[in-house]
C-alpha cells in the first residue's frame, strides 16, 4: 500500500484521468442528467477530485446532486456493531431517498479492498437479505456504477497506482479522442451479436473443469454500451430458471465484500446449485447460496466484449467485461431479460474462455478460445 496521503493519491490519478472528462462521461454519456434531476452519488473521500467534479457538472445541467461520502471503516464498523434489528431491517430515510431520486451513480473507491475480509459473512447476508425492497426500489431507476482508482485499489489489482490510473482510463475510453463515440462503436457491435442471438434456445459453455447447458429460450439480451457501467462492454440475458445443466469452474478470483473467493466449482440440476465448493472463500459461497431460496439459481449470463481490459484486476466491475470470457450471476435476474429469479443475491462469478474454451449458441459456435466466430 503506497504511504501517500489521500490527497497527494488523488492528484497521482488526477494526473493520468481528468476528473472533469470523466465527470462529463458519466453525467453526459452514462445517466444522461436533465434539468430538475434528483441524482444521488456514492463513494468513498478516497474519489474527491471526481466527486467536485460531478457536482459541478450536475449543477450544471440544473439538477440537483446529493453526495453521500464514506468514512474509512465505516461499512465494517456497521457490520461489527449493528444490532440485530439494525442488520434485519433498514431506516424509513432510506427508502425515502430511494423513492425521490431520478438516477444513483455509484463510486468504487476503496480505502481497503480487504475492509470486509473479517467481518462475519452471515452478517453481511443479513443485511442483504433485509434491505432487498431498498435495493429493488433503487434498480427501478437510473443507475451506473464506476470506479476511481485509489492505492487499494491498484494494490488489489497488483499495479502501481499510475499503471492502475492508465489501466482504467483505457478501459472506460477516456483515452479515445472521443469517448461517447467509441462507446457508441462497442454498442453497434454489440447490437451484432444480440442479433445472433435472436431466437436461440440453448447455450453451452465449455472449458476445462466445465460443461454447462442453459436455455434462454424467450428471454432478452441487454445491450450493456456504458450507460449503467463504466467501463462496459457486455450483453447480458436471464437463464431459464430450471435449465442450468452440468458443471462449471470460476476460473477468474472474485472478492465479494472485501472476500477474496478463488476456485470456484458449481454443479447444477434442473437449474439449481446441488454442489459447490470454493478452494478459497468457501465460508463466503456456502453463507451466499444460503442468502434466500434464490440464492441457489442463476440470475444472469453475460458475455464480455471488452478486449481493451485484458486482465483481471480484482473489481467484478471490470472482470466481468474482459473480451472473450463468459459469466454467471447466482440470484437476482434483471427483469428486462425476461428473468424471473428473486433473491437479495446477485453474485456474478467469471469463467474465462480464452485458452481452451468455447461458447455455442445452439450449436453453433459465438467464441471459441475467447475469439468471437463469425457467423457461417
Amino acid at each position: 500500500m503506497s504511504g501517500d496521503s489521500n490527497e497527494a493519491a488523488a492528484e497521482r490519478v488526477a494526473a493520468v484521468i481528468d476528473p472533469a472528462g470523466m465527470a462529463e462521461l458519466l453525467i453526459g454519456w452514462c445517466l444522461e442528467v436533465e434539468a430538475h434531476q434528483k441524482i444521488v452519488i456514492r463513494s468513498t473521500a478516497m474519489a474527491a477530485p471526481l466527486l467536485l467534479e460531478l457536482q459541478r457538472a450536475v449543477l450544471a445541467r440544473e439538477a440537483w446532486p446529493t453526495l453521500h461520502v464514506e468514512l474509512p471503516g465505516q461499512v465494517k464498523s456497521f457490520y461489527e456493531n449493528a444490532c440485530d434489528a439494525q442488520l434485519d431491517d433498514f431506516d424509513d430515510v432510506a427508502m425515502a431517498e430511494a423513492k425521490e431520486l431520478t438516477a444513483v451513480l455509484g463510486i468504487q473507491a476503496p480505502h481497503d479492498a480487504r475492509e470486509l475480509a473479517g467481518v462475519d459473512p452471515s452478517r453481511i447476508a443479513r443485511a442483504a437479505r433485509a434491505r432487498r425492497p431498498l435495493r429493488e426500489r433503487t434498480m427501478k431507476k437510473r443507475w451506473c456504477s464506476t470506479l476511481w482508482p485509489t492505492p487499494a485499489g491498484a494494490e488489489l489489482a497488483g499495479m502501481e497506482l499510475e499503471e492502475f490510473a492508465a489501466f482504467v482510463r483505457g478501459a472506460t475510453f477516456l483515452d479515445r479522442p472521443d469517448p461517447p463515440a467509441a462507446w457508441g462503436e462497442l454498442g453497434a457491435f454489440q447490437a451484432e451479436l444480440i442479433e445472433r442471438l435472436k431466437g436461440v434456445r440453448e447455450l453451452r459453455i465449455e472449458a476445462e473443469g466445465t460443461d454447462l447447458k442453459l436455455s434462454v429460450k424467450g428471454r432478452s439480451w441487454v445491450n450493456s454500451d456504458g450507460r449503467r457501467n463504466m467501463p462496459s462492454g457486455e450483453i447480458f440475458s436471464g437463464p431459464v430458471e430450471s435449465s442450468a445443466e452440468g458443471r462449471i469452474r470460476f476460473t477468474i478470483p472474485s472478492a465479494p465484500a472485501g472476500v477474496e473467493v478463488d476456485g470456484v466449482e458449481l454443479v447444477f440440476a434442473k437449474g439449481r446449485v446441488v454442489e459447490a465448493r470454493a478452494e478459497r472463500g468457501d465460508e463466503y459461497l456456502q453463507q451466499a447460496l444460503a442468502t434466500d431460496e434464490g440464492a441457489r439459481s442463476l440470475g444472469e449470463v453475460g458475455i464480455g466484449t471488452n478486449f481493451g481490459i485484458t486482465r483481471p484486476v480484482g473489481s467484478i466491475l471490470f472482470d466481468e467485461k474482459i473480451g472473450g470470457t463468459v459469466h454467471l450471476a447466482l440470484g437476482r435476474s434483471y427483469p428486462e431479460t425476461g428473468g424471473r429469479n428473486e433473491s437479495a443475491l446477485h453474485w456474478d462469478l467469471i469463467c474465462d474462455l480464452r485458452a481452451g474454451g468455447r461458447l455455442t449458441a445452439d450449436g453453433a459456435p459465438l467464441l471459441v478460445d475467447g475469439k468471437f466466430v463469425a457467423p457461417a
